[in-house]
Order: C-alpha cells, then sequence, then structure tokens
C-alpha cells in the first residue's frame, strides 16, 4: 500500500483525507478496552470464511491471509469508537499489520488554516510526508520538509518531496519525536536550501501530536 501511494498520487490524497476527517474523532474519543472475547470471535469468523473459501475452491482473502497469524497482533490496542478502531485496523495493514506504527502525526495547515499536508514520523527516525493540495510551483523550485527538535539546533531538514504525491523519507538521526514539535514544509531551490536552513516560503505547518 505504501508503495503504490508514492507512486499514486490520488490514493495518497485519498488516505490523508480521510485520516484528517477522522482525525478529530480519534482524539476525542476515551480509551476503549476491548471485550475478553474479542479475539475469540474474530478468530471463529475468521475460521467460518477459511472453510467457505475452501469450499468455493478459491485462494484464500488477502485480509484472511494477513490476519492468519493472530499471536503476532494481540499485544495491539483497540481503541475509540467504532469508525476510530477501523481506520486504526485500515492503517495497520498498510503499515506492515501495525509493526510501524507512527510515533507522531502532524497535520499541516496553509495559511488559511486548511490542511495542506500530513506528516507521520516513525520510531526509526523515517517520516512519511502526504501533501493533499496542489503546489503550483516553478521548475527550478522542489518541496522541502524540516522539523524543529530542538530551538537551540534549529530546524533540520527531513528531506525534499520531489515528483508528485508523498514520500517516505529517511533520517536516523534525529532524537525521538515528540508531541507539539514542530513541522513545517517550503519551497526551495532544486537540491534544497543552499544554507541548510530554511531559505523559501513557508507552505505549510504544524504540531505534531502522538496519535491516540
Amino acid at each position: 500500500m505504501e508503495a503504490r501511494m508514492a507512486r499514486d498520487q490520488a490514493l495518497a490524497a485519498a488516505v490523508a483525507e480521510w485520516r484528517v476527517r477522522l482525525l478529530e474523532i480519534d482524539a476525542a474519543a476515551a480509551p476503549l478496552v476491548p471485550s475478553p472475547d474479542l479475539w475469540s470471535r474474530i478468530e471463529g469468523g475468521l475460521e467460518r470464511a477459511a472453510s467457505r473459501a475452501e469450499v468455493r475452491k478459491t485462494k484464500p482473502l488477502l485480509l484472511s491471509r494477513l490476519w492468519a497469524d493472530l499471536a503476532t497482533l494481540r499485544g495491539a490496542a483497540l481503541a475509540g469508537a467504532a469508525a476510530s478502531a477501523a481506520l486504526a485496523v485500515w492503517l495497520g495493514v498498510a503499515l506492515e499489520a501495525g509493526r510501524q506504527r507512527p510515533q507522531v502525526i502532524a497535520v499541516l495547515l496553509r495559511a488559511d488554516n486548511q490542511p495542506g499536508a500530513i506528516v507521520e514520523v516513525f520510531a526509526d527516525g523515517s517520516a512519511y510526508v502526504a501533501p493533499i493540495t496542489d503546489v503550483q510551483a516553478a521548475a527550478d523550485r522542489v518541496m522541502q520538509v524540516w522539523t524543529l527538535p530542538d530551538a537551540a539546533t534549529g530546524p533540520v531538514s527531513l528531506g525534499l518531496l520531489e515528483g508528485e504525491g508523498g514520500a517516505r523519507l529517511e533520517h536516523a538521526n534525529l532524537p525521538s519525536p515528540k508531541p507539539k514539535q514542530l513541522y513545517e514544509i517550503t519551497l526551495e531551490p532544486t537540491g534544497g536550501s543552499p544554507t541548510g536552513k530554511p531559505t523559501g516560503p513557508i507552505l505549510f505547518k504544524g504540531f505534531a501530536e502522538r496519535p491516540r
């Protein structure tokens, strides 16, 4: 799914749009402890689905295969209301069955306070950045992603957004991300800022929060 989103701008925009739509629901929902029989009901449903698939002599459904090894997923928490829980399951599959849950998520806003991009930052220092609004830029300009882990050191570049759609940016030398950490995207010359710090206009900016 991540690979497809990296080359499919429409898909990346749709995913980012739904994350923004459900973000307030997710943030407002109180943690919900799953019932003791939840996993047994899931397992029973999978077994019935597998039996029907065998009778039809068709290949197992992708979702059944992904959930076949429930032992790896028993430690995952189910939180929020029904919509939030459904989104968490969907994102878990998209991010390698939940093994790369983002540490923080930032919704970056435009100057008119409308969502412009989504940033998801992971424990290994990498970040998935997906613009959700069109940017008109000259051929000699490129979007550059920044964060401010420490006011004393100043902004640090996470990388460039080259081409259309979202991108996974790798940066292993940053401290663990934290809530209220600033992220922004600026417009810089081709190849990135010549000074190592933001020089161009700020397109989007926002503060990170931990996913509920």
